[in-house]
């Protein structure tokens, strides 16, 4: 089976995802810039976790560019990264609604956990579908990134029940990590 409706399906729920992110900003009733300053906070939250979904959408992108073909496996891997992908709203909200206490951080942070998780899933069934020597196998074999990422993903969870702003901290140093795709699976399908 081709990529194409993965590929279609993923970003509908991906563009999904972010309108719902963003209806849970509302506007003040009051017209003042001094009526922004409570929902700083949310639309931080909502900023951070927008550039989350963007860094998904981007490298699984990147991922299924160099698929030849999809299997049951990895579309039930992909069910599962956008499972954990659609939590996100929720995990946004509550966190910036709550001023990034510790508990609302440490859900977060969980939800991130579980996305990168889904994510090496995925990869995984993607090496096993199209082998260790095919594209997505050099590129993915031994992602150095990736597993930083989860490390750093746990760490900032167990922070946050002590020092929340340095857990977000933590998520903001992944983000900006993964922020550029990685370039080397546009590198292997050149050659």
């Amino acid at each position: 089976m081709k990529t194409g409706r993965l590929e279609a399906f993923s970003d509908g729920v991906l563009a999904i995802i972010i309108t719902i992110m963003v209806l849970g900003m509302s506007a003040p009733e009051d017209y003042t810039f001094e009526a922004l300053k409570p929902i700083l906070p949310v639309f931080l939250t909502y900023l951070l976790s927008f550039i989350y979904i963007g860094i998904y959408w981007n490298n699984h992108h990147h991922l299924l560019q160099a698929v030849n073909k999809v299997n049951g496996k990895i579309l039930w891997a992909n069910l599962n990264l956008l499972f954990w992908l659609s939590l996100f709203p929720f995990a946004t909200d509550w966190m910036g609604k709550n001023y990034f206490e510790a508990n609302p951080a440490a859900v977060y942070g969980l939800v991130l956990f579980m996305a990168a998780v889904a994510f090496k899933i995925m990869v995984h069934c993607v090496i096993q579908s199209e082998g260790k020597d095919s594209n997505i196998g050099k590129v993915y074999s031994k992602d150095k990134r990736m597993n930083l990422s989860l490390l750093l993903y746990f760490t900032g969870v167990v922070v946050s029940f002590f020092f929340p702003v340095i857990s977000l901290l933590i998520y903001l140093g992944v983000a900006l990590m993964w922020i550029v795709p990685d370039p080397r699976i546009e590198k292997t399908l050149k050659e």
